[in-house]
């Protein structure tokens, strides 16, 4: 085939899309020829524009071959593109280079994507090939393919398989020790300053959790939930009857499902009445079964292949909360996943809860970012209706959309969450505690007062910057003279703000 003209040509991805006229989430890399080596880097998506000696001939295999090469394993567009492709002009590539690595992938790829198995022998001999290069992803165990002579190290099947590249931001946050990290902020503290902040810490994150949601809470609630976050690090709740039983524990009895979801639901906000808008569209309750399925076998995959505990957490959490596969709960267990993987795997220290909920609750933007990172291109490729009375319908095969997650953001947001709540918020709990502790011995010497007076004094004094305002010291305190309360203040100034 005559190359193309390359003043300004797409290649990859970006010109089977065009040539197929594809409804796929944008590719976080895309590709030009059009003379000088170039690249460009906007809100997290790359153009490299390369120079003519990189053209194709146009073939469909020759495009395929250089979209694995420079614009990534793309499942989901390559699984549109098997769909519209002629297995001819595949199969006139792969007879061309039968041994190339290519090739073969693209092969392995086309069969397990389709269910379609094409007209080739086996390959006779050989050595084996990574469907996804290490250096490249984040990968599983091997599973050796003999027809392709192919190492399948997907993190998951054709029913569900989320994919993390390894950027360089992922490879920082790999290379950290935050465990250590955590110990080494722990062993700073007396022994009774852990244990009252490590009590507290799982009422913290319960609230914060909740809070997220604006979902209203009593102290029978936060008292199962609590109890849910102490059995985290024992049982494996990733399976459809502890899931169905957890989203029992943790709702309204009124709305425990005995099974997932069967209407569609969405995620929305009132403007007006009868005005809602969309946030998000979570799969068809026809096609949950299959994805949650596939989500299990993921799941197993990620634990037995010892893929890093931040990256298993953040592909079957946030996996979780897109397939929302019940009415109510689902963002909670979700942030309750992280903590059951990250305490099954041994990452989070016997005993010790990070608190994540809490640290999102604080930045809110960054989850949101994190959650909206697939949202956002999901809601344009989506056809649905909304009737006045909030029931949405979708009117077009969605299923495909769901399966072939990119969480790489994702992946490194969580990183930043626990990072964060390791060094930030489980360092300031413990030294609040700590200063606590100091100032309250110090106001007993003053005035031998109640325990929920003392606590009171403190926490005003501290919102306060060190000192209580007049209208509290009338209403609150007015039992003490002026000079017991100057005095007091001053311990309070000692131990926080100094």
């Amino acid at each position: 085939m005559a190359t193309k003209n390359i003043a300004s040509q797409a290649v990859g991805y970006e010109a089977l899309i065009a040539r197929f006229g594809l409804q796929v989430m944008p590719n976080w890399h895309r590709s030009m020829v059009a003379g000088m080596r170039q690249t460009r880097v906007e809100a997290g998506s790359t153009l490299d524009i390369f120079p003519a000696s990189y053209a194709t001939d146009g073939s469909l295999g020759e495009e395929l071959e250089f979209a694995l090469k420079y614009d990534g394993t793309n499942l989901t567009t390559l699984a549109a593109v098997f769909e519209h492709a002629e297995p001819e002009d595949l199969l006139a590539y792969i007879r061309r280079k039968p041994t190339g690595k290519y090739a073969r992938r693209l092969w392995y790829l086309y069969e397990l994507l389709t269910g379609r198995r094409l007209p080739l022998e086996d390959i006779a001999t050989g050595s084996y090939v990574d469907l996804l290069e290490a250096s490249e992803y984040c990968t599983a165990d091997p599973v050796q393919v003999r027809r392709h002579y192919i190492n399948d190290n997907l993190l998951g099947d054709v029913r569900f398989c989320p994919m993390v590249r390894r950027t360089e931001a992922l490879r920082a946050f790999e290379k950290m020790d935050l465990p250590a990290k955590c110990q080494e902020v722990l062993s700073a503290f007396p022994r009774e300053v852990l244990r009252r902040a490590l009590s507290y810490l799982y009422t913290k994150e319960t609230k914060s959790s909740f809070e997220i949601e604006s979902v209203a809470l009593d102290a029978s609630r936060v008292e199962r939930f609590v109890a849910l976050l102490h059995v985290a690090e024992r049982d494996d709740f990733f399976a459809k009857a502890p899931l169905i039983n957890l989203q029992n524990r943790i709702v309204d009895p009124r709305y425990a499902e005995a099974d997932y979801r069967h209407i569609q639901n969405y995620v929305g906000e009132s403007q007006a009445y009868q005005r809602e808008r969309v946030h998000y569209v979570a799969p068809k309750h026809e096609d949950l079964e299959s994805l949650m399925e596939g989500m299990y076998s993921s799941h197993a995959r990620l634990g037995a292949a010892r893929v890093h505990p931040v990256v298993h957490a953040a592909a079957v959490a946030f996996g979780f909360v897109y397939m929302h596969p019940f009415e109510d709960g689902n963002g909670r267990i979700h942030r309750f996943l992280i903590h059951n993987i990250l305490a099954r795997r041994k990452y989070t220290p016997t005993g010790v809860i990070f608190p994540v909920s809490a640290t999102m609750l604080q930045d809110p933007a960054a989850y949101d970012a994190a959650l909206e990172a697939f949202s956002r291109e999901l809601l344009p490729l989506l056809d649905y209706i909304l009737s006045d009375d909030g029931h949405l319908t979708v009117t077009t095969d969605s299923g495909r959309y769901y399966r072939y997650l990119d969480m790489t953001t994702q992946t490194e947001a969580l990183f930043g969450f626990v990072q964060r709540a390791i060094e930030t918020d489980l360092a300031e709990e413990l030294r609040f505690l700590q200063h606590y502790d100091a100032s309250k011995s110090g106001l007993q010497a003053i005035v031998d007062m109640p325990d929920k007076a003392i606590d009171l004094f403190i926490r005003l004094c501290v919102n306060n910057g060190g000192k209580l305002s007049a209208n509290k010291r009338a209403s609150q305190f007015s039992e003490l003279t002026d000079n017991e309360v100057e005095r007091m203040q001053e311990v309070v100034r000692r131990e926080y703000f100094q």
